[in-house]
């Protein structure tokens, strides 16, 4: 089962590429600790893992290892929503105040919730200053932004709503169901579908989780760096309020922020899970509400990342950077440092890359997860010529 010394798991005959991708990642592109998984028409093909969780205690990565994905959490939250439409009980053309009458205060009594979900609410950040222990109570963070003016600067109606998609799904969701969208995934979602996939991690799952490391490059993308010294007003609100990606204020690998409910950023699970979320969203959504959660709502250029984006409700769609792999019906979402999750309908395929070494320096996309995309689609072709039915095999090594 092993690829070399750095990984283990299984893949599928005729998805030996991928495995020779993913040890690539190990022994020519600096990986630490990682894992890939993909499903095909429901079928786990493709299972690796490898390196460290925790470098500090050599600490290797097992098959159950979990990884924070960061804003791959908002394509979960997405799935959540759609269920939530797919019921009957939630319009997107709606203003949100149907739902959370409070959120109607300081003018926002027109805001919709497709414009929460493609993040063209110009509610990007917070205008109060909050600290990082502030981040774990969605509670105080919905209240805040309840209250909360929507941004004036023009950028603001482009701007990616980092933290705040969470926290304003995240309430519109509780309004409506009455749980929390933690609770709500866990009941579900994941447990219908069997994942190990938390957003708020039970507190006997945390000796499961990776350890995160910023690479020696960490900081080269200017909204990781930003301080609050920053003369910029709506770059401060967004990603340094409170400071939390700086190197030094980095906080994602304590237990606070893992039990927390963060919607915008603290998924928690494993490659594996993510995938079969990916792969078998028609046991939870009807096919044409998962339609139209993939039908753009929103295509611009980011003005703080420097970068092109596009959204359905709430999951990022393809841009010329093709992130999400080569397919051009591609959704889901990548995660800060260097996630990717999503699905291909086209080829009936949902996949995860999780790792824990992060990285913001590749402003074309991370090489780790594009050569793993791009082996997949050679290996699944043109849709929809594979041969499924063949049996799994162990990774060569």
């Amino acid at each position: 089962m092993t690829v070399n010394a750095n990984a283990d798991g299984f893949v599928r005959s005729g998805f030996e590429a991928v495995a020779e991708e993913f040890a690539r990642n190990f022994s020519q592109r600096g990986e630490l600790g990682a894992a890939f998984a993909v499903v095909l028409d429901g079928e786990l093909v493709v299972d690796l893992w490898g390196g460290l969780a925790d470098r500090r205690k050599q600490r290797p990565w097992q098959q159950d290892t979990l990884q924070l994905i960061f804003s791959g959490t908002k394509g979960l939250v997405a799935v959540c929503l759609l269920m939530l439409i797919d019921r009957g009980e939630l319009d997107l053309d709606a203003p949100v105040c149907r739902y959370w009458p409070e959120f109607s205060a300081a003018g926002k009594s027109d805001v919709t919730v497709r414009q929460v979900v493609s993040h063209t609410a110009r509610l990007p950040g917070l205008t109060a200053t909050v600290s990082s222990d502030d981040l774990a109570d969605d509670l105080r963070m919905a209240r805040l932004l309840a209250g909360q003016v929507q941004f004036d600067d023009p950028r603001a109606a482009r701007t990616y709503h980092a933290l705040t998609y969470g926290w304003l799904c995240g309430e519109v969701l509780r309004r409506i169901d009455g749980r929390s969208i933690g609770r709500f995934f866990a009941e579900e979602v994941a447990a219908p579908l069997g994942l190990d996939l938390f957003i708020g991690l039970p507190g006997r799952f945390e000796s499961r989780v990776s350890r995160l490391e910023l690479a020696d490059t960490w900081g080269a993308s200017p909204v990781f760096r930003s301080g609050r010294g920053d003369r910029d007003d709506l770059q401060r609100a967004v990603w340094a309020n409170p400071v939390i990606w700086a190197a030094d204020a980095f906080r994602w690998n304590d237990r606070l922020y893992h039990a927390a409910e963060i919607p915008g950023a603290n998924a928690i699970g494993t490659a594996r899970s993510i995938a079969t979320l990916y792969g078998n969203l028609d046991r939870l959504v009807s096919p044409d509400v998962l339609r139209m959660g993939c039908t753009e709502l929103e295509r611009r250029h980011e003005p703080l990342l420097d970068e092109p984006q596009s959204f359905g409700v709430g999951v990022e769609l393809q841009t010329r950077v093709r992130a999400l792999g080569p397919p051009p019906d591609a959704f889901g979402h990548t995660g800060a440092g260097g996630s990717v999750h999503g699905a291909w309908p086209a080829h009936r395929v949902g996949f995860s890359y999780a790792m824990n070494l992060m990285r913001d320096d590749q402003r074309e996309g991370d090489v780790r997860p594009k050569a793993l995309l791009e082996a997949l689609h050679t290996c699944v072709g043109h849709p929809p010529a594979i041969a499924a039915q063949q049996p799994p095999r162990a990774v060569p090594e």
